[in-house]
């Protein structure tokens, strides 16, 4: 009788294990939007050489493409579950950008310093008014022509259609430093 007890213990013991573990292996996997960070790797977006913002800015964001890294997991949009290798895109990522339309910080400076009496700076920002002003009162006697140099120079003046100026980084974008997905980057070995 004890030996029918002890065989009965282990089989419900067993039991419960084998339908745990079950229960564990066959949970949904995790949905590639919610990857942490170390779990992927997104792509540089490309750059328009007149902005200097992303190609696929609009309305002051732009997506750039998701690579999981290798023997990851994950469920797409569509439901499809995934073991990716590191080459695939699983998702998209949206990032900010500047919104631009043409207008150069330093043309808009340069039309300030040199030419802001006749008012050159504020038709070029797109306000005719305050430069038909300006040049009718010779810059307001040049105390105007200072303002709005400060003004501009300091980005507080800005266009009229209230986009940001096209300011060039020398060939290269500032970045702010901060902890990225490289920071966290760590191969991930197969199970």
């Amino acid at each position: 009788m004890a030996v029918c007890l002890r065989c009965g213990m282990w089989s419900l013991l067993f039991c419960c294990v084998s339908s745990h573990l079950k229960a564990v292996l066959a949970e949904d996997s995790e949905i590639c939007e919610n990857l942490r960070l170390g779990q992927y790797l997104c792509k540089d977006p490309k750059i328009d050489e007149a902005t200097q913002e992303p190609e696929n800015c609009r309305d002051t964001t732009a997506w750039v493409e998701c690579l999981p890294a290798p023997n990851i997991s994950c469920r797409l949009s569509n439901g499809t579950e995934i073991k990716f290798n590191g080459e695939e895109v699983g998702f998209n990522k949206t990032i900010p950008c500047r919104n631009v339309s043409g207008f150069s910080y330093k043309v808009a400076v340069a039309l300030s310093l040199f030419l802001g009496w006749l008012g050159a700076d504020r038709f070029y920002l797109g306000y005719p008014a305050l430069g038909l002003l300006k040049f009718c009162t010779v810059g307001f006697c040049g105390i105007g022509t200072l303002i709005d140099f400060i003004l501009i120079a300091m980005q507080i003046v800005g266009p009229a259609d209230g986009s940001d100026y096209i300011v060039d980084y020398y060939g290269a974008r500032l970045t702010r430093l901060s902890i990225t997905n490289q920071t966290y980057r760590k191969p991930h070995l197969a199970l």
